[in-house]
């Protein structure tokens, strides 16, 4: 892939390309056909990134005019620490763009912006068999050795 890579703020012109990853990122984690996010999640998703109000954000990579992932993360209060943290919710990359540095420019992109927040730390979570995603994990963070529960109310 040729050309520089930049990591911005998405905007609302970048939706006709931000919408193929939303939706690749929902299939690999099995959230398409029968059990696809109902389109209003994502039309509230779409309009969180241009709230001001919202403590949701997201971030998409680009060369080249093409979108080649994105990356959506939150800053919320901990009981734990007195200043925001902040949650990397979502992180996708085009089937191409895989193992070529683009997921880790996306993570210090979050970096960048929870730095300016003034945030303590930066967290994900990934599901077990993601072993490839873990490579790159393992490598820009610590494994914290927390299981998640949850339950569906």
């Amino acid at each position: 892939m040729s050309g520089d890579l930049l990591i911005r703020s998405v905007t609302r012109q970048d939706y006709e390309q931000w919408l193929p990853l939303w939706d690749g990122y929902n299939a690999f984690y099995g959230r398409s056909g029968e059990t696809a996010l109902a389109p209003e999640i994502t039309k509230m998703t779409w309009a969180r990134f241009f709230n001001s109000y919202e403590p949701v954000h997201a971030l998409v990579a680009e060369r080249g005019g093409r979108l080649l992932g994105l990356t959506h993360y939150l800053f919320h209060r901990s009981t734990t620490a007195m200043e925001l943290v902040c949650y990397l919710q979502d992180l996708f990359t085009s089937e191409d763009a895989r193992c070529k540095g683009v997921g880790r420019a996306l993570i210090n992109g979050v970096y960048e912006q929870a730095a300016r927040a003034k945030s303590s730390r930066v967290y994900w979570q990934t599901h077990e068999t993601n072993l490839t995603a873990q490579e790159l994990y393992n490598k820009v963070a610590e494994r914290s050795g927390f299981i998640v529960y949850r339950k569906a109310i």
